[in-house]
C-alpha cells in the first residue's frame, strides 16, 4: 500500500485533463475488486460500507439503512483492500452524520489506517422528502458531510465529495473539495439496481449546472459524474462528451457489481453448455 500525498493527486489529475485524460474512480466492496480495478488502470479507489452489501447481493443503498456501523465497516475493510492494492490511492467512505464519533479524531484514525482520502458517505443527500427534513432538522444534515469535508482538506487529505445540487456543489467547492462528484442516484441496471432514475439524456445539463457552480468557487476543482443512468462505459462517454465541464467518472456498482453479474452468468452458462462424447 502506497500513501499518496494530495497535492501530488490533485497535480496528477489536472495533467490528465489537460491532456484530455477522463478520470475514473472506482469503489471496491472486495479486495479482488481493488485488484482488479488496479489492474485495469484505474486512478483512484473508494470503499465504503455499501460496497459490502453491493457484492453480498443486495442493493448498494442497505448502506444507508441501519445494518451495521457504517465507519466500523469501513474500518474493517481496509484490512482486505489496503494491503492489495499497490499504486492507487485508496479512499474512505466516511458517515459524517455518525453521532457517536468525534469526527476530528476518526479522521486522524482514517489518514494512519493508510487512507489517502475521504468521501461522505453514506450520505443524507441521497435521502429526501418528510424524512430529509427531519434528519435535518434534528442534528443529522448534510452540513455535518460539508465539516467533516472541510476538516480532512485541513488536515491535508483529498476530498471527494457527492453533491446533488448546486447548492450542494457551491457548499463543497467552499470546504476546499478537490473533486466534485456528481451524483445522480441510485446506478441502474443488473440484478439490484435502480428502475426509477433519470433520463440519460437529461444528465449533462444537470452535471453542467452542478458543475458551474463549484467550479465558480473553485476553478481548479476536479468535477465526475457518478450514478443513475450513467452506468455503463458508453454511458460515461454520452456525459462527457456532451458536457462542458466534466473530467471523467466514478463509479461502484458499474465498476464492481455489474460486471461481476455479467462475468459470471456467462461463465456459468458456458460450463452449462458442456456436452460430453
Amino acid at each position: 500500500m502506497t500513501m499518496f500525498e494530495r497535492k501530488q493527486l490533485v497535480e496528477k489529475y489536472r495533467a490528465m485533463i489537460a491532456r484530455g485524460e477522463p478520470i475514473i474512480g472506482g469503489g471496491a466492496g472486495t479486495g479482488l475488486s481493488a485488484k482488479g480495478e488496479e489492474a485495469g488502470g484505474i486512478d483512484l479507489i473508494v470503499i465504503y460500507n455499501s460496497g459490502r452489501y453491493r457484492m453480498a447481493g443486495r442493493g448498494s443503498l442497505a448502506g444507508l439503512m441501519p445494518y451495521g456501523d457504517a465507519n466500523s465497516v469501513v474500518m474493517e475493510m481496509a484490512g482486505e483492500v489496503l494491503p492489495v492494492v499497490k499504486n492507487t490511492p485508496v479512499l474512505a467512505g466516511v458517515c459524517a452524520s455518525d453521532p457517536f464519533r468525534l469526527m476530528d479524531k476518526f479522521l486522524d484514525e482514517v489518514k494512519s489506517a493508510g487512507f489517502s482520502g475521504v468521501q461522505n458517505f453514506p450520505t443524507v443527500g441521497l435521502i429526501d422528502g418528510n424524512f430529509r427534513a427531519n434528519l435535518e432538522e434534528t442534528g443529522m444534515s448534510y452540513q455535518l458531510e460539508v465539516d467533516m469535508i472541510a476538516m480532512a482538506h485541513e488536515k491535508d487529505m483529498l476530498t471527494t465529495p457527492y453533491v446533488f445540487s448546486t447548492e450542494d456543489a457551491t457548499a463543497m467547492a467552499k470546504a476546499g473539495a478537490d473533486i466534485i462528484v456528481c451524483h445522480l442516484g441510485l446506478t441502474t441496471g443488473g440484478s439490484i439496481g435502480a428502475e426509477t432514475s433519470l433520463k440519460l439524456s437529461d444528465c449533462p445539463a444537470i452535471v453542467d449546472e452542478w458543475s458551474a457552480a463549484a467550479l465558480a468557487v473553485n476553478p481548479d476543482a476536479v468535477v465526475l459524474v457518478h450514478g443513475g443512468p450513467v452506468a455503463m462505459p458508453e454511458d460515461a462517454e454520452f456525459v462527457l462528451k456532451n458536457t462542458r465541464n466534466c473530467h471523467g467518472f466514478y463509479g461502484a456498482s458499474s465498476m464492481e457489481r455489474l460486471p461481476t453479474e455479467i462475468a459470471l452468468v456467462e461463465q456459468t452458462k458456458k460450463f452449462k453448455e458442456i456436452r460430453g462424447s
